[in-house]
């Protein structure tokens, strides 16, 4: 499996089974997505955060893209998931969780999925947006992973970012470096150094077999590659 980041939470997976990408917004690979394909595009999280009624929830029943998610226009012909649930795509399993962007249960900043993508036999996990450390429940659901892809310097402080990972206990976490552009090398830094993470060096993509998971947690650090 490859992975590969493109920025903010957007993330590119290639298996044998086919390619999920997640969360790519317009807002970050541009209207018409720069040739980035996909066989299932996942959206964690609505693209503008705000608090979360129980009026959102009639709203989510809705058909097409339940966020309102519109995206670009080379995503298009791929099968779009952006609720929680079960599904299988081109003999791809993907499982989505439902979690918040915030500690208040969406009370601030809203909703957020956590999907899981099963490519070459390896387990994934996208966070996305969120804002809050797993409970156990969400945990149960979530079950065994070897990846984990994590914001950094977002809502979740770097003491909660540390925690979520514990809880995991993936094999390799992948940073995802968020918020104001002028606090992420610090943010990264600080959860770096939580981390135990010495002489990071930033590689394009991760690319991870069965047999080539360390045993330990391992931080990968991988480079941003926006579609140019």
């Amino acid at each position: 499996m490859e992975i590969t980041w493109l920025g903010e939470t957007c993330v590119r997976m290639r298996g044998r089974e086919g390619v999920v990408v997640a969360d790519a917004y317009r807002s970050v690979a541009g209207p018409t997505g720069r040739g980035l394909t996909a066989d299932i595009c996942t959206y964690s999280h609505a693209e503008h955060a705000a608090p979360w009624t129980p009026e959102d929830g009639e709203r989510r029943t809705l058909g097409g893209s339940i966020l309102g998610i519109q995206r670009p226009t080379s995503l298009e012909p791929a099968f779009l998931i952006d609720t929680p649930g079960e599904y299988e795509v081109h003999e791809i399993l993907v499982t989505g969780v439902g979690t918040f962007r915030d500690d208040t249960r969406g009370g601030e900043r809203g909703l957020n999925t956590a999907f899981i993508a099963e490519l070459d036999g390896l387990d994934v996990i996208h966070l996305g947006d969120i804002g809050h450390v797993l409970t156990e429940q969400m945990l149960g659901e979530i079950g065994s992973v070897q990846v984990a892809c994590v914001p950094i310097g977002g809502a979740l402080s770097t003491t909660r970012a540390v925690e979520l990972v514990t809880g995991l206990n993936a094999n390799l976490v992948v940073p995802m470096v968020v918020g104001p552009e002028e606090q992420r090398p610090a943010a990264l830094d600080r959860f770096l150094r939580e981390m135990s993470v010495t002489d990071p060096q930033p590689v394009p993509k991760l690319t991870v077999s069965i047999s080539t998971v360390p045993h330990e947690t391992t931080v990968v650090v991988l480079e941003a590659r926006p579609r140019t």
